[in-house]
């Protein structure tokens, strides 16, 4: 089921994608259960896009009740291969200011009280995590916040 092979995860505040031209809504389980909220498939100048607002629509879940696992996994049902997540959080930088973006290239997970993985209950595996994020998106990204003039900082650790 290719619905789209781009993902869009909105952050606190990000709920829907301003111009985009809504194509459908889907809702679906997974073997984790159900996403934060259904998956919206868009199109934004000409691309086809699934996006899923990770706290739900109105911000309903918390950063630990959050299903990634779910949302991942809808995602992936829906034959997504990359995903563009927005988050919105502070900096203890001067140089970051509020509105600023970062993209960053690693990340420490400090979110508590939910699973932390995939695996588990008979599924062993080993991924490695030295590397996050997708170099060549990061890429694309890079050059369409140029040409839009945003501030971008690179470089940087998410926690």
């Amino acid at each position: 089921m290719d619905k789209a092979t781009i993902g869009v995860i909105g952050g606190s505040g990000l709920y829907e994608i301003e111009g985009a031209k809504t194509i459908e809504e889907l809702s679906i389980k997974t073997p984790w259960g159900k996403p934060s909220h259904n998956i919206v498939i868009s199109e934004i100048e000409g691309h086809r896009a699934a996006f899923l607002p990770r706290h739900g629509k109105g911000h309903a879940h918390l950063a630990h009740e959050v299903n990634f696992r779910a949302n991942i996994a809808a995602l992936k049902m829906i034959g997504v291969r990359e995903i563009i997540a927005f988050s919105a959080v502070g900096s203890l930088k001067e140089e970051i200011r509020p509105l600023d973006f970062v993209l960053p290239d690693q990340i420490i997970d400090r979110t508590k009280s939910r699973p932390s993985t995939f695996f588990g209950n008979g599924v062993a595996a080993h991924v490695g995590f030295g590397h996050p994020f997708c170099e060549r998106l990061c890429g694309h990204i890079q050059n369409a916040a140029a040409g839009l003039g945003l501030a971008m900082h690179t470089g940087e650790t998410l926690i």
